[in-house]
């Protein structure tokens, strides 16, 4: 016999125990002292047959607490010596009884040949009892009823039961292990999702910072008024960001789509870049936040990975769709915010794909229709 790791949290053994107990010991408790009444017919009887009863309750109150593997073993040898004794010297039909329990209850911690075990028990069982026939042979059909075919049945059917038992109890084991790894992922996910919200703001915001540092460096000395507008831009775009960090970490960031779509046109201008923006139809308000969070990721991948010289971001009743030229390499580049914005679109139902062919690179957002007559009202408005 070889112990089993408890695999139950804390909380959950703890209430199972509370449950067995209050539900299951006091029956069985119950059953062992009429058992003792019956059968114990002098007051040596009992002190023989109380081991047997004794054991019983031990070893169900320790397998209540899954602690049954340290008791097994003294529990069986004082069982199966009890029924022994009661066949021959006390002539207890109901002796068995500590055998029976401590034996189905110990196969739990049988982990190798436990059918031969099994068959162990009941041929135990059965074989003692035909030994009572070696001190009474007047009643060859009542010494077998009562010593051999009761006894051999009812543990058959207590094994049954309790094999159920822990049947129940891998479910549960499994139903919190599950629930215990549900967690974890939960806590993994809401990690990725805040590494990812918090890329989108600060990444964003240090290659815009970049960007405008740059471009003060070069009008420093031919434009100071304009130099002192870009510091003043950086400024308010740094005080953003830390609010706007300050907001994730408390769940209350919202992004606007509209604000983000100036906010790019206004940093590829600064970059040299030419914006065409064009609004088909007005967008799911839905869906709004987290098609700014996808043009936000792909305006920072253009001004990193891409010699852009035009973009065109065009809104569509279903979604957005960037495109951008300036695109040299001929793999795709490992845009890791995207990877990660796609699974939260797919995650509420629309698609995010890239594609990039003839040294065009484009970044598309689509959610399914929600309403059959919203139709299109093209304004084709152009910002350069």
């Amino acid at each position: 016999m070889t112990a089993r790791a408890p695999r139950f949290t804390q909380s959950t053994q703890g209430r199972l125990r509370r449950l067995n107990l209050a539900t299951s010991l006091p029956p069985v408790v119950f059953a062992a002292v009429i058992l003792l009444y019956n059968d114990a017919r002098a007051w040596w009887h009992f002190v023989v047959l109380a081991p047997g009863a004794v054991a019983a309750v031990v070893a169900f109150e320790r397998w209540t607490a899954n602690d049954l593997a340290r008791f097994a073993l003294p529990c069986v040898v004082v069982a199966a010596a009890v029924w022994p004794l009661g066949v021959l010297v006390t002539g207890s039909p109901n002796a068995y009884w500590g055998v029976c329990a401590v034996g189905s209850l110990s196969l739990r911690e049988v982990r190798r040949h436990r059918a031969l075990t099994i068959a162990g028990l009941f041929t135990y069982v059965a074989v003692v009892g035909v030994a009572r026939l070696l001190v009474q042979r007047d009643d060859i059909v009542g010494v077998l009823v009562t010593y051999v075919v009761i006894p051999t049945a009812l543990t058959v059917l207590v094994t049954v039961f309790t094999v159920v038992g822990e049947r129940f109890y891998d479910l549960i084991r499994e139903l919190e292990q599950t629930r215990e790894r549900e967690a974890e992922l939960a806590v993994v996910r809401e990690r990725v999702r805040f590494a990812s919200d918090l890329h989108d703001i600060q990444g964003h915001t240090l290659h815009v910072v970049k960007l405008k540092i740059a471009l003060a460096q070069r009008l420093l000395l031919r434009d100071t008024a304009r130099v002192e507008k870009e510091l003043r831009e950086t400024y308010t775009l740094v005080s953003d960001t830390i609010a706007q960090t300050k907001e994730l970490a408390y769940a209350q960031r919202r992004l606007n789509l509209t604000a983000e779509i100036e906010n790019a046109k206004n940093l590829f201008e600064a970059a040299g870049i030419r914006v065409r923006v064009t609004r088909e139809a007005e967008v799911d308000a839905r869906a709004s936040e987290l098609l700014g969070q996808v043009l936000r990721e792909t305006t920072t991948n253009i001004l990193r990975h891409a010699q852009a010289t035009q973009v065109q971001i065009t809104l569509a009743a279903s979604g957005i769709t960037i495109v951008n030229d300036g695109v040299t390499a001929s793999a795709p580049p490992q845009l890791r915010g995207l990877a990660a914005l796609r699974q939260r679109v797919a995650g509420d139902g629309g698609e995010l794909s890239v594609e990039q062919s003839d040294g065009q690179f484009l970044t598309a957002a689509t959610f399914p229709p929600v309403a059959a007559d919203a139709g299109p009202t093209a304004t084709g408005k152009d910002d350069r």
